[in-house]
């Protein structure tokens, strides 16, 4: 299973045939960019996707702070969007994102694109949200990131049963470490 955020169709949820075996293992990591080539069968809900490599940010997933923002933006995404439903201005937020958190030398150089990504994801789906302070410093950074994380706990995440907050908490203490 692979769940796919494109600009023009939203978040689409596909099985790809292999998807767990060795040849696969590297495209299959959160963050990558992909391609994919959908099909549909009479009679089944759930497409069928090819996947090719685009741009990999597997080597990231080796670092734990940089591992940590990839894995809690896209479980974020994934467990909040709607299936197929477009939100390009999410799908641009999240694509530089994740390329600023592989280009940047340190959290400090994303976590305001972090912050503004959650922003816009609780603005796009209706729950409002102040942009951060530009220029705003490491602290007042992070007490933007505990406000964001309890609405995001009330408003989206409540009553999930997959533990999408464990990845948030995760990120944060790392975070943390650093101020």
């Amino acid at each position: 299973m692979a769940r796919v955020l494109t600009a023009e169709a939203g978040l689409i949820a596909a099985y790809v045939a292999g998807g767990r075996g060795r040849m696969m293992r590297a495209v299959m990591v959160p963050g990558n960019r992909v391609t994919a080539e959908l099909s549909y069968r009479p009679g089944s809900q759930l497409p069928f996707a090819r996947i090719e490599l685009e741009q990999s940010r597997a080597a990231l997933i080796t670092e734990p702070l940089p591992a940590a923002a990839i894995q809690w933006a896209c479980a974020l995404t994934a467990a909040t969007l709607p299936e197929r439903q477009p939100y390009p201005a999410l799908h641009s937020a999240l694509e530089g994102l994740l390329e600023a958190i592989a280009l940047a030398p340190s959290a400090r150089g994303w976590v305001t694109g972090l912050i503004g990504y959650e922003t816009l994801l609780l603005s796009e789906l209706g729950y409002g949200g102040e942009a951060p302070a530009a220029g705003a410093d490491w602290a007042q950074q992070m007490a933007m990131l505990g406000i964001l994380e309890r609405r995001l706990a009330h408003y989206l995440l409540a009553g999930d049963r997959r533990d999408v907050m464990g990845a948030r908490l995760r990120l944060t203490e790392r975070l943390a470490r650093m101020a």
